[in-house]
């Protein structure tokens, strides 16, 4: 599972969601919905723009995690 740091980032660098937004020129909505990690589908250009105003690399912003495994019920 892919997981989003873009929040930590930000805070990490004393910036915000709305500051990003603006020096991105990415929507609002679609900046927010990053650093909450309720992106579905990822907008190369989009992250572009958020890895050139953050002067970062997508890895920054980006981390693979193990889901962590379910057992099935038992019946």
């Amino acid at each position: 599972m892919i997981q989003s740091r873009l929040s930590e980032v930000l805070e990490e660098r004393g910036r915000t969601l709305y500051w990003l937004a603006k020096q991105s020129g990415v929507r609002y909505a679609t900046v927010w919905q990053s650093g909450k990690g309720q992106v579905g589908r990822l907008n190369m250009e989009s992250l572009d723009r958020i890895c050139e105003a953050l002067e970062c690399q997508p890895g920054d912003l980006l981390v693979r995690v193990n889901k962590p495994k379910t057992r099935k019920k038992a019946r």
